[in-house]
C-alpha cells in the first residue's frame, strides 16, 4: 500500500474497496465524505497544492462540498511535483507524451503505490471493454502500443500490461515493438483471430490504428473478426500530420477488421488521472454513446471563463475529481472540451489555444519515423 501513514492507508483502502464492488453503485454521500477527507489530507501534505488553495481562499475549514474542492490545471504537473508523500518514496513515475519538441518539459504523475491505480484501471477496463464476457472467460488482447518494458513511463502501456496480465487469455501480444509496427505479426494474428472461437480485443491509440489500417489498405487486405471481437481506441484523432475524425476511423476499422462501430469503444484518460472513462456502447447496447464515469469519480463541465458549471448539453471545459488520485491531487481541470449527456459526457476536443498533447500524437510521430 502507501507507506506508514494510517490516514492515507485508510483512504487507499476505501477507494480500492469501491472499485471492487460489482455492480458499480453511485453513492453521493460516500463520495462527498471521501472527497472532503482526501482534500484535507492533500491540503495538509502537498505544499504547492496548499498554496494554490489558500490563494483562492479554499481550505478544509471552508470547503463543505466536493464541488468546491479547488481543481488544479493539468498543466501544473509540468511545473510542480504534486505529491502528498515525500518524493523519495515514489515507486513509479508516469509522464505525459508531449510533442516532438526536443527537450520539452513533460507532466509527471509520481506514485508511491500502484495498488489504487491498478484497482481503478482494472475495474474500469472490465466494465468498459469486457462487460459482455462471462466471469473467468478469456479474451485475447492484442495491443497497438509498446510494452511497459519498452515505455516504462507510459501510463497507457502500463494499463495495457496490467489488463493483459490480469484479464487476458494465455496468449496476448504487442504489435508495436522497437518503435515500429510489427506488420507480419499483426497480419498473422488477425488471420488467426478470424478462425478462433475465443473473444479478441484489439486495443491501442487512434493513430496506431491509422498506421495499421494504412498498411491493410496498401496490401488490399480485409479481415472478418468474429462477432465477439471488440476494439478499444484512445488518445484522440489528431496525429502529427493529419486528423482522422472518429466516425471515419470507426468506419475504416469496420471495413478492414470487420468490427462494427457498435463494438468500438473510445477511452478517455490522461497521465495525471488515476482513472479512465469508457464509451457505454458495449455495456449498454443501443443506448446513446457517451463516456460513463466510475462511481469513485465525478465529472463536471465548466465555463472556461467564469468556472461555473454549464447547463447539460452546453460546451465547456472538462473537470474531474478522481478519488483514485490519493497520492497526488484529486481535483483536476483539463484543457479538453466536452458536454454532459444524461448520466455521462462527450469529449469534443481541445480548448482553443491549448497545446496539442496525447498518446495518439506520440504514436503517430513514432510510427511515422519508423517507416522505411
Amino acid at each position: 500500500m502507501s507507506g506508514a501513514d494510517p490516514a492515507r492507508a485508510a483512504l487507499d483502502a476505501a477507494v480500492i474497496a469501491w472499485t471492487q464492488e460489482d455492480p458499480w453503485r453511485r453513492d453521493d454521500a460516500r463520495f462527498d465524505e471521501l472527497a472532503l477527507a482526501l482534500f484535507a489530507f492533500q491540503f495538509a501534505r502537498c505544499a504547492p497544492y496548499r498554496r494554490f488553495c489558500e490563494a483562492r481562499a479554499r481550505t478544509p475549514a471552508d470547503v463543505r462540498r466536493w464541488q468546491d474542492v479547488p481543481a488544479v490545471p493539468t498543466g501544473a504537473f509540468k511545473e510542480l511535483a504534486l505529491t502528498s508523500f515525500p518524493r523519495e518514496r515514489a515507486v513509479h513515475v508516469f509522464r505525459t507524451s508531449g510533442t516532438a519538441l526536443a527537450g520539452e518539459q513533460r507532466g509527471a504523475l509520481l506514485l508511491d503505490t500502484l495498488a489504487v491505480y491498478e484497482a481503478s484501471l482494472h475495474a474500469s477496463f472490465r466494465r468498459g471493454v469486457l462487460p459482455d464476457l462471462a466471469p473467468g472467460a478469456g479474451v485475447s488482447l492484442h495491443v497497438l502500443a509498446p510494452s511497459a518494458a519498452e515505455a516504462p513511463d507510459s501510463s497507457l502501456s502500463h494499463m495495457f500490461d496490467v489488463v493483459m496480465r490480469d484479464l487476458g487469455a494465455p496468449y496476448n501480444s504487442h504489435w508495436i515493438a522497437g518503435g515500429a509496427l510489427d506488420v507480419p505479426r499483426a497480419l498473422r494474428e488477425l488471420a488467426a483471430a478470424e478462425m478462433s472461437s475465443e473473444a479478441v480485443a484489439v486495443c491501442g491509440t487512434a493513430f496506431a490504428f491509422v498506421h495499421l489500417l494504412d498498411e491493410l489498405e496498401r496490401q488490399q487486405l480485409r479481415f472478418a473478426l468474429p462477432d465477439s471481437a471488440r476494439v478499444m481506441e484512445t488518445g484522440g484523432f489528431k496525429g502529427r500530420s493529419r486528423s482522422v475524425p472518429r466516425d471515419q476511423l470507426h468506419a475504416w476499422i469496420a471495413d478492414r477488421l470487420g468490427v462494427p462501430p457498435a463494438r468500438i469503444v473510445n477511452q478517455y484518460g490522461m497521465t495525471e488521472l488515476g482513472s479512465q472513462f469508457y464509451d457505454s456502447v458495449l455495456g449498454e447496447p443501443g443506448a446513446p454513446r457517451r463516456k460513463l464515469a466510475p462511481p469513485w469519480t465525478r465529472v463536471r463541465i465548466l465555463d472556461p471563463i467564469g468556472g461555473a458549471e454549464v447547463a447539460p448539453g452546453e460546451l465547456g471545459r472538462i473537470a474531474v475529481l478522481d478519488l483514485a488520485n490519493t497520492g497526488s491531487v484529486s481535483a483536476l481541470e483539463t484543457a479538453d472540451l466536452g458536454r454532459a449527456i444524461g448520466d455521462g459526457f462527450e469529449v469534443i476536443g481541445r480548448d482553443a489555444g491549448a497545446e496539442e498533447r496525447g498518446c495518439s500524437i506520440g504514436a503517430d510521430a513514432m510510427l511515422a519515423d519508423a517507416r522505411p
